[in-house]
């Protein structure tokens, strides 16, 4: 059995710091894009694929909820990344000799009050651990990356300033991904399930449905919309839930919201990660 996990990013991503604090017994596998870490996962060269879904700051990952219908695979597992973001510079540059930091917009964004504290200017890279790469080949002492420590390690770059984002609890939500669902296992908080479906074409089709899931006591956590096949009318519905469908609430609603649905698809079945609550 392959035991080797993959990610979306180059090495010190936060996506790749999620694999190690997952799964630290598996070898991570650093792929160009999500569908790259998917084939991984679909061609046998890795177990599992560790993707990101969504921030507590910045919402949902672009592209990963069209992704997830299609790519063959079965949500077995989440987990949550407090993202701290660092300043990092080549060895012997000082805070004050920075003018220049570079990062995914996402983490620039994240990082303004103390940006603007130090008059450091902001500088778009591809992505968090690219830019901590770039910074180390640059060697320049007035350009310095944001990204997570563990970037730092792996280009031999130093900590200038720690957990430097805006918001203290900034988290993202990642989604393990396996060729086999496991639907057997029982979390001691509880379990998740991950579906999508598209309603039919009827008055209040939405909110019918959804009335199973209120009249059965089944917590939805989220519910998220996004076109299909490039249709405005044809929208696809993604929905977490608290419970496993062999619960008999449970049950109950996605039986009810298949009445009223024209395709119901369950993505994973998995226990809720603890830090969740």
């Amino acid at each position: 059995m392959t035991n080797i996990i993959a990610f979306q990013g180059e090495p010190g991503a936060y996506s790749h710091q999620a694999c190690l604090d997952t799964h630290p017994e598996m070898d991570p596998l650093p792929c160009r894009t999500f569908e790259d870490a998917i084939e991984a996962v679909r061609g046998g060269h890795a177990e599992l694929a560790m993707l990101p879904v969504e921030n507590s700051t910045f919402g949902r990952v672009a592209d990963i909820h069209h992704l997830l219908p299609e790519s063959g695979l079965h949500i077995i597992a989440e987990a949550f990344v407090r993202v701290r973001i660092s300043l990092l510079a080549v060895p012997g540059a000082t805070l004050d000799q920075v003018e220049t930091a570079m990062s995914h917009t996402m983490l620039l964004g994240q990082c303004r009050e103390f940006l603007g504290k130090h008059g450091i200017k902001r500088l778009t890279g591809a992505d968090t651990a690219g830019s901590a790469r770039q910074v180390a080949e640059l060697g320049n002492l007035a350009t310095a990356a944001l990204a997570s420590e563990l970037a730092g390690e792996i280009y031999g770059l130093d900590a200038l300033a720690r957990d430097i984002e805006d918001e203290g609890n900034n988290t993202t939500r990642f989604l393990v991904m396996s060729r086999d669902p496991d639907t057997s296992r029982r979390g001691a908080d509880g379990m998740m399930t991950s579906f999508v479906f598209q309603v039919r074409n009827l008055p209040a089709a939405l909110y019918k449905a959804m009335g199973g899931f209120a009249t059965n006591g089944v917590n939805m956590t989220k519910l998220e919309s996004y076109m299909v096949g490039g249709s405005f009318s044809a929208t696809q519905f993604y929905a977490d839930i608290e419970g496993h469908p062999d619960d008999p609430a449970v049950k109950r609603a996605l039986e009810e919201l298949d009445y009223f649905t024209s395709h119901i698809k369950i993505l994973g079945v998995y226990p809720a990660d603890t830090r969740r609550h």
